[in-house]
């Protein structure tokens, strides 16, 4: 739980202004963000003024989602910030590294690495194709690992440096593991990475925590998944963890780390009391779903 440091209010953070955004000039390095949750966090940094560098496979759109890392390297210019597409997957460890390079290169350093790419599928054993496990394991874990990896040198010449995982904490209610069991291996899996390289680093300037939600989050690919009129009424949009990032990021380094945060407490400890204005349907008052592994 996050303490609070400001007293409470009754809206969202206000936006940026010249005296107050605090990740101008620093740089985000995501794996994903073309669309969805990773975009709504590459957009709020960039209205700051950040740099931010995407890592993607999205060179063309997808038949049924839109956005390709290009388009959303084009919004994040026009909300404010320095953009950089590299076309690459984060299974691959030739890709992450030029990713990697090619970030410190443009911008001169990281500051900020965003896990946030990652892929699912909600069959158990007997159930799941081998395939779709290899992918889970491969863009969750082992591109957590590979991007985290890499960019730590550069991390640890930033006096602002953070590893942002969207990853949920470690629950031990059995019924994740009933439900979906290779699915929570590969989410927990990101959380301990996550978790180990705060612990490596619990002497130095380097914050890592992990971030989820606590209700669902509509995006294209639920919406696809429950239908749009459906995900909307019990959801929220990805503003919340846009806001709830920006929160985590703009903290000393090292004030906070080794934690595994859900965005309603983060924007608590922020003042935040009322969260109605994050909700996908503005005028519903349907229960919003829970996420999985809360």
């Amino acid at each position: 739980m996050t303490p609070p440091m400001t007293p409470p209010t009754t809206a969202p953070l206000p936006a940026p202004t010249p005296d107050r955004a605090p990740l101008a000039g620093r740089t985000l390095l995501m794996s994903g963000g073309s669309r969805g949750i990773g975009l709504a966090i590459a957009l709020r940094a960039a209205r700051d003024g950040a740099n931010v560098a995407l890592l993607a496979k999205t060179d063309t759109p997808h038949p049924r989602l839109p956005g390709t890392v290009h388009t959303a390297a084009a919004e994040i210019e026009r909300a404010g910030g320095k953009a950089l597409a590299v076309v690459g997957d984060v299974r691959d460890e030739n890709d992450v590294r030029r990713a990697v390079a090619a970030t410190a290169e443009r911008f001169g350093g990281i500051d900020v690495v965003v896990n946030n790419a990652s892929a699912i599928a909600l069959q158990n054993p007997g159930e799941l194709p081998l395939k779709r496990y290899d992918l889970m394991m491969d863009v969750n874990v082992r591109g957590t690992f590979l991007l985290t990896s890499f960019a730590l040198p550069h991390l640890r010449d930033s006096r602002h440096a953070h590893v942002l995982t969207l990853s949920p904490p470690l629950n031990p209610d059995g019924r994740w593991l009933r439900e979906h069991a290779p699915y929570t291996v590969s989410k927990y899996g990101m959380t301990m990475l996550t978790l180990g390289v705060a612990e490596q680093h619990r002497a130095g300037r380097l914050s890592a925590n992990c971030l989820w939600p606590a209700t669902t989050i509509a995006t294209a690919a639920t919406e696809n998944l429950r239908g749009a009129d459906k995900a909307a009424r019990v959801s929220r949009t990805p503003r919340i963890m846009a806001d709830a990032a920006h929160a985590l990021l703009t903290r000393p380094a090292g004030d906070l780390t080794g934690q595994c945060l859900i965005d309603e407490d983060v924007l608590r400890g922020e003042g935040v009391t009322d969260f109605d204005g994050y909700r996908a349907d503005p005028h519903g008052d349907a229960a919003l779903r829970k996420d999985i592994f809360l």
